[in-house]
């Protein structure tokens, strides 16, 4: 047994030190493991550097019992000095045509970190500032079964274009 656990850790510490170090990331548990489309979790991003675009990831932990291949979501997003929120609707794909889940999975639970948008957007995280982002799920079944948690990773690219965003 003790072998098995010192080898989990050394795993995780190989496969942690190969991804990118997030300049944020947050994950919000799901009560009962049933994502409600009431329930928005929120998170708060604050950036300072404009000088360096940014990639947005949807994190998701589920079951092998999560009923789709994919999760079709509402994300709302408030920039700096922004009263409102803009909407926009996106699908996420979480397994294969074969049903093959992407990812890492762990006995039953699979996380996935899915690309929700990429650094050759200009408008992402383009401003300095306080960002608030929202999801909420948007499938045709009120509640999504077999969700434990969501969440948002947010990660430095490369060099902004300063040319370009003038």
């Amino acid at each position: 047994m003790l072998r098995f656990l010192f080898g989990a850790a050394l795993m995780v510490l190989l496969f942690s030190g190969c991804l990118p170090s997030p300049c944020y990331q947050k994950t919000v548990s799901i009560t009962g493991n049933k994502w409600s489309s009431d329930y928005l979790p929120n998170f708060v991003i604050d950036i300072e550097d404009t000088t360096v675009a940014y990639n947005m990831y949807f994190v998701i932990r589920h079951t092998n019992a999560y009923a789709y291949s994919n999760i079709w979501m509402w994300i709302y997003t408030k920039k700096p000095g922004d009263t409102t929120f803009t909407k926009t609707r996106i699908e996420v794909p979480l397994s294969d045509a074969a049903g093959h889940w992407f990812g890492k999975g762990m006995g039953e639970i699979w996380e996935q970190r899915m690309p929700i948008s990429h650094t050759d957007d200009p408008n992402i995280l383009r401003q300095k500032g306080r960002y608030e982002i929202r999801l909420q799920q948007n499938m045709r079944d009120p509640v999504l079964a077999e969700v434990l948690q969501v969440g948002l990773r947010i990660e430095k690219g490369s060099k902004r274009n300063t040319l370009q965003n003038k």
